[in-house]
């Protein structure tokens, strides 16, 4: 007879909870779940909220977080739209919140110091017209993770198959939206990931991948096209000027004295630095994402970015990621394996992750957008305005007058009446 120890029966019981943990995190990564109120907002949420993770990759080491609401209007109709933030590293549930979703803060009520922020409907939300999925992509972003440290490494082009992965999974798990016209949107970096997950998905559908997606379209926002070069410097160098934040004169002479080389500037070209100086002297006291709104100097006084300290307070309370059913983080030591039993630890939200792995490899979305004149589809992307056609594509370039970066954070209800034109195929 086998003499069992106090120590033997600690491991064989440490074994059998690790099973049983890995078999309800596997089987809760696949298992939706419907939010009926979340801490903020009183009493039950009159719109659907689902959440989850769908596993993608090798292995399905990756495990994508999701927040899923139906259109408001006729969720058995209207479109279905995929919406991701930009970045890379940057959270949906800030496009959801700030910019396109049913909930807004309600700063009348709390101020950016608020530890319990509430929220108000949004009058103008994107949900009123189309079904959004609200995803955090790539691995590491909001509320998405992997199970193991090589599943961080990501890049453009892997990014952008797990995109396509967690679509295919997640109709396979929603089949009545199948036959809905579906629309891939995104903002700011997602300018370059947003174009090959199109691409994507009419690959997969000529090649008979299944299910098949009724992809329509897709919507891009202040959208990121190319590498980041001179050619920014240049363009913001333009716009400053063209706005009126540089003199005339300060803007030939710079023209002139840098000849086109505004970075690693040779320190013996006088002229050339001497004018840089002067334009960092002009620009830097404003707000990069909106010249029109504060630049935040102190905690005191309230600016653009206060907001973002609301996402942080209601992100990172427990009750809150107990609400969204987020996974916990159980602690992998064996000596700790009580504490693993009892109780995890939540997850540390981050409205923008700048530490990800992540390796840029798609340089340029160009030569991805003109294949897809090739197809039936239509784009919208909203920044200037002007129109092209032809008997499959239809591209239509819109402006948000007095809006920044990103647009729909500053112009709620001039973007959803943009929105609501375009799906219908009016004239902006």
């Amino acid at each position: 007879m086998v003499k069992l120890t106090v120590r033997n029966i600690l491991q064989i019981l440490f074994v059998e909870i690790s099973l049983l943990l890995l078999i309800l995190t596997a089987i809760s990564a696949f298992s939706p779940n419907i939010v009926k109120s979340i801490p903020g907002y009183p009493g039950d949420l009159p719109f659907y909220l689902e959440t989850g993770y769908v596993g993608v990759g090798k292995d399905e080491e990756v495990k994508l977080f999701y927040y899923f609401i139906k259109s408001e209007r006729d969720p058995e109709r209207d479109p279905l739209m995929l919406w991701l933030t930009g970045g890379p590293g940057c959270s949906a549930f800030s496009g959801l919140v700030i910019e396109i979703g049913p909930l807004i803060f309600n700063n009348s009520a709390c101020d950016w110091h608020s530890k319990s922020p509430t929220f108000q409907l949004n009058p103008s939300s994107w949900t009123k017209v189309a079904s959004i999925i609200f995803l955090d992509s790539p691995v590491g972003t909001g509320f998405s993770y992997a199970t193991n440290p090589e599943g961080y490494y990501s890049d453009d082009i892997t990014s952008s198959r797990h995109i396509y992965q967690f679509l295919t999974k997640w109709l396979a798990d929603h089949a009545g939206f199948h036959n809905h016209p579906l629309y891939i949107a995104g903002d700011s970096y997602c300018g370059r990931i947003v174009p090959v997950v199109v691409q994507e998905i009419f690959q997969g559908n000529k090649v008979g991948f299944q299910p098949f997606m009724n992809l329509q379209g897709y919507i891009l926002g202040n959208p990121l096209t190319w590498k980041e070069d001179e050619m920014k410097s240049h363009s913001q160098l333009n716009y400053a000027h063209r706005v009126s934040l540089l003199s005339d004169e300060l803007y030939e002479s710079t023209i002139t004295s840098c000849n086109g080389a505004y970075q690693d500037v040779d320190m013996d070209n006088i002229n050339c630095t001497l004018n840089l100086q002067a334009i960092s002297y002009n620009l830097d006291p404003l707000f990069d994402a909106h010249v029109l709104k504060p630049k935040c100097i102190s905690d005191k006084t309230w600016c653009q970015e206060s907001i973002y300290g609301l996402l942080y307070n209601w992100a990172n309370d427990i009750q809150v990621q107990a609400a969204l059913h987020i996974q916990e983080v159980y602690e992998q030591q064996v000596g700790d394996f009580l504490s693993k039993i009892l109780m995890g630890t939540k997850r540390y939200w981050i409205r923008c992750n700048k530490t990800l792995a992540y390796e840029y490899n798609v340089e340029s979305t160009v030569g991805y957008h003109q294949n897809l004149t090739q197809e039936f589809i239509h784009v919208l992307i909203y920044r200037y305005t002007t129109r092209f056609a032809n008997d499959r594509y239809n591209l239509t370039f819109a402006t948000v007058k007095g809006a920044g970066h990103t647009a729909p954070e500053y112009k709620r209800a001039e973007c959803f009446n943009m929105l609501m034109k375009w799906l219908e195929s009016r004239p902006l």
